[in-house]
Parts: structure tokens; sequence; C-alpha cells
């Protein structure tokens, strides 16, 4: 399988649907803004972290197209209930059907049955795909770098202020990151995972995150198993991790999102 086949194949169809939409967006735009206010998702990282760990974003996925089925039977709803019990400060919801098996239903699900803030993680590529997430009731949406040119990651993080959601601008190198930077992102996203080969590069976080400006949030992103790779996060400079296979595959998922968040015993006494 050629390198550049997962990121390439994804964005090549995620373009084409793009192409292929002729909703009217004046229509779209207003029943965006018509959409409950959102959950404050930048404020919720910057109030939750515990003890001077970074705060967790915890995913609800069901497949990934380098792991194949991860929770394929998984109840958006409990998975939801459980994190927020563990002390998640966010939720990030898969929304993409036809690489993750997810659906904008998953979202809608989870963030009813929980009080969390929640991001749209999805390959967002064009200004319809910024209203359907506030549709569906995002509070935040997923600007990939790597899948956006310069005028695009500025336009749309700029609409998706404009709606009053946060925007998680992802990025895997320096200049990714500077063209973050320029497009006006405050909250920034290093992953971990390449996403030409999906493997994942543990030091890439830690590499970057002294890049970041000051005022910008740093998010840590994809391979974070455990408390000591938390721990190595937080000490490194990073706000909030995002962190979904480790919790998905937990059998208790409220104690592997407590494992993380260091909330055991604040956790507890809320039962």
């Amino acid at each position: 399988m050629p390198p550049t086949s997962y990121l390439d194949a994804i964005l090549r169809s995620h373009r084409l649907n793009a192409a292929a939409d002729d909703r009217d967006l004046e229509a779209l735009a207003a029943e965006a803004a018509g959409a409950p206010a959102p959950r404050p998702f930048t404020e919720s990282l910057r109030r939750e972290g515990y003890g001077g760990l970074p705060a967790v974003i915890a995913e609800v996925k069901r497949y990934s197209p380098s792991k194949g089925p991860i929770a394929p039977d998984l109840d958006p709803a409990s998975v939801a209930r459980e994190y927020e019990a563990g002390g998640a400060a966010c939720l990030s919801v898969l929304t993409d059907q036809e690489f993750f098996a997810g659906s904008p239903a998953d979202l809608v699900v989870a963030r009813a049955a929980c009080g969390l803030p929640v991001l749209r993680k999805d390959f967002t590529v064009s200004a319809a795909d910024v209203f359907d997430a506030r549709i569906m009731g995002a509070d935040a949406v997923l600007l990939i770098a790597a899948a956006l040119d310069d005028a695009e990651l500025a336009a749309l993080r700029t609409l998706a202020g404009e709606l009053e959601m946060a925007a998680l601008v992802e990025i895997h190198d320096e200049d990714e990151l500077a063209r973050a930077v320029d497009a006006g992102a405050e909250l920034v996203g290093v992953n971990q995972r390449d996403l030409f080969t999906f493997e994942v590069d543990t030091e890439r976080a830690v590499r970057l995150v002294s890049r970041i400006p000051d005022g910008v949030l740093a998010v840590a992103e994809s391979g974070i198993a455990g408390p000591t790779d938390v721990h190595v996060l937080g000490d490194a400079g990073y706000t909030a991790i995002l962190v979904g296979e480790s919790l998905l595959r937990a059998p208790d998922k409220r104690r592997a999102v407590e494992s993380l968040a260091r909330r055991a015993g604040s956790a507890a006494g809320r039962a």
C-alpha cells in the first residue's frame, strides 16, 4: 500500500462529496446560526486540568483505517456518560462513515447523554462541513492543516468562530504549525500519528510544543496509552490530550479516563 494511500483516499472522497453538494449555503448558514448555543469547548480544557495534568478529550470511535474495528458495537450515549463520570473535559466524536464507521447520529446521541462540549472529528474541507457541524450540535470542529490550503484553513477557522465554535487546528510539523498560527489558530492539536502512513511517533508532540506560541492552547493527539504518557505531555507543556483507542478498548471506560485524568478520588466521591 503506497504511503499516501490513507490520507489521499479519505480526502479524495470528502472533496468529491463537497463538490457534489448542491445545498444552498445561505440556508445552511441560517440553520447553523439558529442552532442552540455551543458549549464552551476551549474554556473547558483550560479549567479541567487536574493537579497540573492535561485535561482529557475522550474520543468516541468505532473503527480506524489502520487498526480496523476498535469498538464497532459501542453505544455513544453509554460511552459519553462513562467518559464524563471519569473526569473527561470534552468529547471527540468521529462522524466520518466511509472510513471510520461513524455518523452525525453518534455525535447527536453522545452530546445529548452528557454535559460535555463535543468536537466533531472529521475531515472538514468546506463551509458546508462547518455549518453541518454546528447544525448537528458540535461545539468544536477539526481543521487538519495537511488537508487544507492556507486560504481554506483561514476561512474555515474564521467561519467556525463566527458560529461560536472552537476550531482545533491539527498539525504534524513545524511548517504546519506556522500555517496554523498564520491562520489565527487559538487551539492547536499536535497529532503524533502520521496521516500518510498512520504510524505513531511518540516524540513528535514533545518536539513541537515548545514552538507553539504563548496564548495558543496546545493539545496532544494520538498514541497516548496511559498515565506515563500523560505526565510526559503535561511536563512538556500541553494543556490537553485527545485519547481514543486506549479508552475504547478498556473494559471500564470510566476507570480508564480516571487513570489519565487522576480524578479517581473526586469521581468516586460524585458517584
